[in-house]
């Protein structure tokens, strides 16, 4: 008699998948890879220039940094962090 697996809604299927920050947290993965941590893309550049002062700069920068951090320790066994120089601020974050 062989035993029957119960899958839970928040399990990941077998294999590989992609998702935005915003979507991976509350789970966690065996490995992530996060991907494109270059100066101009985390903080997004387009929400830099959209902000109307430093109050908003500083939220948008907070959220930015959070999501990278959720997105980080979504890993379980293996984190592989990409990017360009120069690379984003919010690394510095990470290895501190």
């Amino acid at each position: 008699m062989s035993k029957k697996v119960q899958r839970h809604d928040r399990d990941p299927p077998a294999g590989s998948r992609s998702a935005r920050c915003h979507l991976a947290k509350g789970l966690e993965f065996r490995a992530v890879a996060v991907m494109a941590c270059d100066d101009e893309v985390l903080p997004l550049q387009e929400r830099i220039e959209a902000v109307a002062d430093d109050a908003d700069l500083e939220d948008v920068c907070n959220t930015e940094r959070h999501l990278l951090y959720v997105a980080c320790t979504r890993a379980r066994d293996h984190l592989l962090v990409t990017g360009v120089k120069p690379a984003s601020e919010f690394l510095e974050d990470l290895l501190n």
